[in-house]
């Protein structure tokens, strides 16, 4: 019996932290951001659908998604963010799918690394979901310093997500990202070894 559990959080929370930590445990993570990139790749049907939603300006001269100039686009407008999502969710749901059958004939435990995972209403394709969670303030400061935002810039991309609380509502193990690397390090290693420990 192979579990397949669902890894999400809000943007700057440390999700991708805790999927790198799982990854060097060997164990097979889909991540939904590689899939985002290679679904809109040039000449892709879901590119040319967004080019014809958003316009010819979200190209690069080469033909690639300009991803800064549509993400100014879709975060300051929600009826855009969610005509982006209505286009690319369907397609990495059926991606998701496609992988998860191929992954489970060798392995018990896989991980669908996923940001939109609830929000893409994505939930059943998992038998759990673990959620990394962060004081605003502190996702606010790090997600400045990540990606060099103003912090006006910052909070518009965190509220244009579902609030970390409400994810809370679905999430089945909460994992706190408030402290530091040696704290997040421990809690994940004490929830794979119930995981791992109740399949065998």
């Amino acid at each position: 019996m192979t579990k397949v559990i669902g890894l999400t959080g809000g943007i700057a929370s440390g999700k991708s932290t805790v999927s790198n930590m799982l990854r060097d445990r060997n164990i097979p993570i889909i991540d939904a951001d590689l899939i985002s990139r290679q679904i809109v790749e040039p000449g892709s049907p879901t590119l040319h659908e967004i080019s014809k939603a958003f316009g010819c300006d979200v190209l690069k001269e080469d033909g690639t998604l300009d991803r800064k100039k549509l993400g100014n686009i879709v975060f300051s407008d929600k009826c855009k963010l969610e005509k982006l999502n209505e286009i690319t969710h369907k397609r990495i749901g059926e991606e998701f799918v496609k992988r998860i059958e191929e992954l489970k004939k060798d392995n018990k435990l896989i991980i669908v690394d996923a940001p939109l995972l609830i929000e893409a209403k994505m939930m059943d394709l998992v038998d759990e979901i673990w959620l990394v969670v962060v004081d605003e303030q502190v996702q606010i400061d790090r997600l400045m310093k990540r990606n060099n935002l103003s912090k006006e810039d910052a909070i518009k991309r965190i509220k244009s997500q579902m609030s970390l609380e409400e994810k809370k509502k679905y999430a089945h193990i909460i994992i706190d990202n408030n402290k530091n690397i040696h704290h997040l390090k421990e809690q994940v290693e004490y929830i794979l070894k119930n995981v791992i420990g109740g399949l065998n």
